[in-house]
C-alpha cells in the first residue's frame, strides 16, 4: 500500500531538532525519505518549510537544511491544490489541508490536529506510525 501524506511543518521541525531517534516525528520523516510515505507538497509548503527551518531559534545549519529538504522533496510529489472552502484560525494552515484533500486516501500529519477541520485524514504522528507498522 502506497501512503500519500502532507506533513505539517511542526512535524518536520520536531524531527529535525529532537535527539530521540524513536520519536514518531523522526519515524515519519524517515518513512518519507525512504519512500514508504510519498510527501505531497506545493510551492507554499516548500516556502514554509524553508522559512521555518531557517529560523535561528532552531540552529539548523543551512547546508544541512537544504540537503534534508532536497532529499525529502525528491521522494515527494508536487500537487496543485484548490481552496477547500474550509475556515482556519490561521490561514497558513489551509494549504496543508488543501494539498492533502487533492488525493483520495491521503493523510495530513500534524502535531496540532486541532488547527484543522475534524476529518479522518487529519492524524497525529503517533497515528501515522501505527499505520506504518501495520
Amino acid at each position: 500500500m502506497k501512503i500519500y501524506a502532507v506533513i505539517d511543518t511542526n512535524v518536520i521541525v520536531s524531527a529535525m531538532i529532537t535527539s530521540n531517534i524513536e520519536a514518531p516525528t523522526v519515524k515519519i520523516v524517515d518513512a518519507a525519505l525512504d519512500g514508504r510515505i510519498t510527501l505531497m507538497y506545493d510551492e507554499k509548503i516548500v516556502e514554509e518549510y524553508y522559512d521555518v527551518l531557517s529560523r535561528p531559534l532552531f540552529g539548523i545549519p543551512k547546508g544541512d537544511m537544504h540537503e534534508f529538504l532536497g532529499a525529502l522533496f525528491s521522494n515527494g510529489e508536487y500537487v496543485s491544490a484548490e481552496e477547500s472552502g474550509e475556515k482556519f484560525a490561521d490561514e497558513q494552515d489551509a494549504v496543508f489541508y488543501n494539498v492533502a484533500t487533492t488525493k483520495d486516501g491521503a493523510f495530513l500529519i500534524s502535531g496540532n490536529t486541532r488547527h484543522y477541520p475534524k476529518n479522518e485524514i487529519v492524524i497525529t504522528p503517533s497515528e501515522m506510525v501505527e499505520i506504518l507498522e501495520k
